[in-house]
């Protein structure tokens, strides 16, 4: 079977299926715990869909109720152990990234590109916060928002890369957020040509971020690096002088080690 994917309309495609996972991806770090009602909303279905759905997971134990409050248990965390576990790369990714964070004091991290969203799959934490919400491996942001997420799109293939932007909605989450697709189209050429990405205070007030696209000793796309910093402490001249070639030299030491 190749990796092609099927489409909603296809025969093979179990909506049921889908609408349950959406369930389980309703819950982040904005949304801990939700009532029914929200539940439905975000995901834009009515409430008895959802009242199927969250008492199934329920069921199943992967949602803990309290009162009208649902939330995720920690049951979920063994669908992202199969996966942690079954990544030859991760082990050699982790030791890089604290490679990086020992070496330049900043956050690092590694994500993959799940539809609009960035999706933390290793981190190494620095002894400072710099978000107003905790960064966990599983944490999903907007791709169109963070470095990781823009050297990943820059990455797709032209039609893959249309098509993504087509359905991306752009929020002006700071003042200097890009909302125009033409402008974050320009970004992303950037980027591709470049072999890295810098996001400015896009999603966050004080957050700048760099990222390079890491790859393995087979050629393949293994996911996007990154380091984050404060706007007032790292000016962008010490990220592309400094900072960047640190992602580079790990970036490549990655490659080298997994062949």
């Amino acid at each position: 079977m190749t990796d092609e994917k099927i489409t909603s309309d296809h025969r093979d495609y179990i909506a049921a299926l889908a609408t349950g996972l959406d369930v389980l991806g309703a819950f982040d770090a904005q949304h801990r715990s939700m009532t029914l009602s929200q539940v439905a909303e975000r995901l834009n279905i009515d409430r008895a869909k959802a009242r199927r759905f969250l008492l199934t997971l329920h069921a199943l134990g992967y949602i803990q109720r309290d009162g009208r409050l649902f939330a995720l248990t920690p049951k979920v965390l063994s669908l992202a152990h199969a996966y942690t576990v079954g990544d030859d790369y991760l082990a050699v990714v982790e030791h890089y990234l604290k490679e990086v964070t020992q070496t330049l004091g900043e956050s690092a991290s590694l994500g993959k590109l799940e539809g609009q969203h960035v999706v933390y799959v290793a981190r190494s934490p620095a002894a400072h916060r710099l978000m107003s919400i905790n960064i966990t491996t599983g944490t999903r942001l907007p791709a169109a928002y963070t470095s990781m997420g823009r050297v990943l799109v820059a990455g797709l293939d032209s039609s893959e890369q249309a098509a993504w932007l087509d359905g991306v909605v752009l929020s002006p989450h700071t003042r200097t957020s890009i909302i125009e697709k033409d402008v974050l189209k320009e970004a992303l050429e950037q980027s591709r040509g470049e072999g890295f990405s810098i996001v400015d205070q896009e999603l966050e007030e004080g957050l700048r971020s760099i990222a390079v696209p890491v790859f393995s000793g087979k050629g393949e796309l293994i996911g996007a690096m990154n380091i984050s910093t404060n706007a007032s402490r790292v000016s962008m001249e010490h990220l592309t002088e400094t900072c960047l070639p640190v992602l580079q030299q790990a970036a490549a030491k990655i490659k080298d080690d997994t062949r």
